[in-house]
């Protein structure tokens, strides 16, 4: 039973490395755009849903609701003020704000909240498991988290395919000059974007916040590993993006069973051999 074990848990690692990576798909899928501060603005998504359940007293439903309202409109605040200005043929420009907003987001949760880490209190939901069959459980906090990823995907695919949003995402990907002389605004669409990738960053970052313990310095290893889903996946492909999040996962799981010092080198390798032998991904898409 230890394979099937080490299977399980390797998937349901991958259902939260998704929910990492999904924002960071999306932005580049419609917006060709590396954002390097994603893991940070993660983690400033689970420091806002702290303050609000622990300075505000509001149950965990209620902040998470309140932290996408919060992440969308700071979303479409950054591109509109700060991206939109640096986006263009060239990539340098908006990789280097990224990182600066990087270093600034860092800086910032450590003089608020300081070095000591932090967790996101779930109460019993925490420590709840599903039974299976006779003798194997699984948690339930990351069996939902796939779950919500595999929904999230769903959910993002009719917004793209089956709303007039959707197709100006689409058209705008496919080649902004074009769309913007059929009438769509550039500058509204990619805030939308960025507002939805934030928003739904915010769940990646209560689920992570419930699994795992949380500080300032942390967000820069939370977009490798979301780099890593995506690249796998396929670029612009959210389907590609949770397939690679679950092969992250399963690396991960087979590299700690074989030795525990071996998880996150175990995930790097399978990163490397996916890209020697499809450097494109397993499943690369031109549009998300």
């Amino acid at each position: 039973m230890s394979g099937l074990d080490t299977v399980i848990e390797g998937v349901l690692l991958g259902g939260v490395y998704a929910l990492f990576a999904l924002g960071l798909s999306l932005i580049f899928g419609i917006m060709r755009l590396v954002n390097l501060a994603h893991g940070d603005l993660v983690l400033l998504a689970a420091y806002l849903v702290l303050s609000l359940t622990t300075a505000f007293g509001l149950p965990l439903a209620a902040a998470t609701l309140v932290a996408v309202a919060a992440m969308f409109v700071l979303g479409f605040a950054l591109q509109r003020l700060v991206l939109q200005r640096v986006l263009g043929d060239d990539i340098l420009p908006p990789l280097l704000v990224t990182f600066g907003l990087s270093i600034v987001i860092q800086n910032g949760l450590l003089l608020g909240y300081g070095a000591d880490s932090r967790r996101l209190q779930a109460g019993a939901f925490d420590a709840a498991s599903v039974t299976l069959t006779p003798g194997l459980s699984v948690g339930l906090a990351p069996l939902i988290a796939l779950v919500i990823a595999i929904a999230a995907v769903v959910l993002l695919q009719l917004v793209f395919y089956r709303t007039s949003l959707g197709r100006a995402f689409r058209a705008t990907a496919d080649n902004p000059a074009i769309a913007q002389l059929m009438g769509v605004n550039e500058r509204s669409v990619y805030a939308i974007a960025v507002g939805l990738s934030l928003a739904v960053s915010v769940i990646a970052a209560i689920v992570f916040g419930i699994r795992a313990n949380f500080d300032p310095s942390i967000g820069p290893a939370r977009l490798l590993y979301a780099f890593e889903a995506v690249i796998i996946g396929g670029l612009g492909s959210l389907w590609g993006t949770l397939a690679g999040g679950i092969v992250l996962g399963l690396a991960q799981s087979v590299g700690a069973r074989l030795n525990p010092e071996w998880q996150i080198l175990a995930g790097h390798l399978a990163f490397l051999a996916v890209l020697m032998v499809r450097p494109r991904g397993l499943f690369p898409a031109r549009r998300p």
